[in-house]
């Protein structure tokens, strides 16, 4: 199921969320071109950041949690992440404005990646990827737009078809059940090899919902609806 679209044009140009996009991208090409010694250097990994606060580590890690947050393990997960900053992004900065969105990106996922952390801080995994602060711009706008319309493709019934119109609060509604079912399960589980960071997209998409009531929009939108 790919969402490919939403019925809810912005009133303005979002220049902050193709900013992000751009920025996600130019980092990919460099993470191509430099490798893994890149990617490990830049990812935000748990032990580190235990390590520091017992003094064995330097405050360099601090500034990963945010630069992780650009990073991405490969082509899927970058491709994924951006579209569904590419169709809901814009009507969020569109509701905030463009400095209060940037900060709301940046805050929700700097946290998804605190919430990670509380799940296993002896990790040697790295965590990347802007997953949890995606979450929290779909909380917004599942808040924000809850029966905006979304163009749902499923496979293979969309070569019959066509795209099926969804309501924004049961597609994103939906997502979240399914994060908070994977993340339970991977509650106590040895993930040495790495896998979802599940309890990013939740704990992202949490800070989002509650963030959502204090950056009240001026003028918020009442279009995009059945």
């Amino acid at each position: 199921m790919i969402p490919i679209g939403d019925n809810n044009p912005a009133r303005r140009f979002p220049v902050v969320n193709w900013i992000l996009i751009v920025l996600n991208i130019v980092v990919f090409v460099i993470e191509i071109q430099q490798g893994d010694d890149f990617i490990i250097r830049w990812s935000f990994i748990p032990i580190r950041l235990t390590a520091m606060m017992r003094g064995e580590e330097e405050v360099f890690v601090l500034f990963t949690i945010l630069s992780a947050m650009f990073l991405h393990a490969g082509s899927g997960h970058i491709l994924g992440n951006l579209l569904f900053l590419w169709i809901f992004g814009d009507n969020v900065e569109d509701a905030f404005g463009h400095l209060p969105y940037l900060f709301f990106y940046l805050f929700c996922g700097m946290g998804a990646t605190f919430i990670q952390y509380g799940t296993d801080p002896l990790s040697r995994i790295p965590n990347l990827g802007a997953s949890g602060a995606i979450s929290g711009v779909l909380a917004a706008y599942m808040i924000l737009y809850p029966w905006a319309i979304v163009r749902l493709a499923i496979w293979p019934i969309v070569l019959l078809i066509g795209t099926i119109p969804v309501p924004a609060l049961l597609l994103i509604g939906v997502w979240f059940f399914m994060q908070l079912a994977s993340g339970f399960q991977t509650l106590g589980a040895m993930m040495d090899q790495g896998g979802v960071a599940y309890w990013a997209h939740i704990g992202g998409f949490v800070i989002g919902a509650v963030l959502v009531w204090f950056l009240r929009p001026r003028r918020p939108r009442l279009s995009g609806y059945f």
